[in-house]
Formats: structure tokens, sequence, C-alpha cells
């Protein structure tokens, strides 16, 4: 009798036993599935954020790369307009360089030139001025000539004798015996030749 009753709280105790971790089993369950709900919910949160998230950065760096895009045809159009500009300005200082060029080279032929033409005036003024200064000596030439075949003539002299300056001063244009205006020496010589001046050319005619 004692061990059937002992028998029977056991079962009992076991049944009851059984019982509470049967509830505690289906509470863990139950939470475990209210953990599982919550974690899907979580995650299908989550996939909708990191969607969105996703389409918010594909936007926005589909706008930043169009802008970028903007941007750089902007700073490639001014590049190529600067360049543009560039070459035109490097043209035309070629022009210029050349035109530069071409008028120092006109400027020097010029200079060269009139280098030429006052060296070509010097020499004829200078020929003119020896020219004029020969004629002039060989008047004087013919002066004291004149003046030698007068004293001569006056004085009985005859053609070996030489006269001296004194001699021919009173015949003389204002009794004064000429002088060669290049600075030559005069040689009377006597009555029967031609007076000289020691400057080549400076020669009365035959």
């Amino acid at each position: 009798m004692n061990l059937k009753r002992w028998f029977v709280w056991t079962c009992l105790a076991l049944v009851v036993v059984a019982e509470i971790l049967l509830f505690r089993a289906n509470h863990d369950r139950e939470a475990a599935v209210t953990d599982c709900r919550a974690a899907q919910q979580d995650r299908r949160l989550a996939q909708a954020e990191l969607a969105e998230l996703k389409t918010s950065n594909a936007g926005s760096q589909a706008g930043e790369n169009a802008r970028l895009r903007k941007q750089n045809e902007i700073l490639t159009a001014k590049l190529a307009a600067a360049q543009t500009t560039l070459a035109q300005l490097q043209a035309e200082n070629q022009r210029v360089a050349n035109s530069l060029g071409t008028a120092r080279t006109a400027l020097e032929l010029q200079q060269q030139h009139l280098a030429q033409l006052q060296e070509e005036k010097q020499r004829v003024a200078v020929a003119g001025v020896a020219v004029i200064n020969q004629n002039a000596c060989i008047n004087n030439l013919r002066q004291i000539d004149a003046a030698k075949q007068q004293w001569a003539l006056e004085k009985n002299k005859t053609d070996d004798v030489v006269p001296g300056v004194q001699d021919l001063l009173p015949y003389l244009k204002d009794g004064l015996f000429p002088v060669c205006p290049d600075g030559g020496s005069y040689s009377i010589n006597a009555v029967g030749e031609r007076p000289t001046c020691s400057l080549p050319g400076h020669i009365l005619p035959q």
C-alpha cells in the first residue's frame, strides 16, 4: 500500500515536473519565436535601411559624378580655350618677332646705306675741296708766273735769272705773295721756267 502510494506520488511529481518543464519549454519556445520574429523584423528593417542607403548613396554618388563630370567638362573647355589663346599668342608673338627681325634688318641696311652715302658725300666733299684747292693753287702759280714775266720784262732779265719773293711783290695783288691752300710750298724758279708747288697735281698746265 505504501509502495503504491509512493509510486503514485512519484508519478504525480513527475507529471508536475513534466508540466513545469513543458511550460518552461513552451515559454522558452514562445520567447524564441518572439525573438526570431523580432530578429526577422529587425533584419527586414535593416535590409530596408540598407536598400534605402544604397539607393540614397547611388543617387548621391550619381549626383556627385554628374557634378564632377560637369565640372570636368567646364575645366576641359577652359583648358582648351586657354590652349587656343596660348597658341594664338605664340603665333602672334612669332609674327611680331619676324616683323621685328625684318624691321631690324631693314634698319641695318638703311644705316649701312646712310653710312655709305655719308662716306660718299665725305669723299665727294674732300674731292671737291681738293679740286677747289688745286685750282686755287694753279691760279696762284699763274699769278706768280705772270708777276715773274712782268718783272723780267721791266727789269730786262734773261730766262736763267731767278727772282726772289720781294722782287715779285710789287707785281702781285695787294703786294702779297700767294699761299697754297693745301699747305704746299712754292718754288719761283728761273724766268724761263714755270713756278711749281711741292704738292702732287698742283702743276701749271703746259
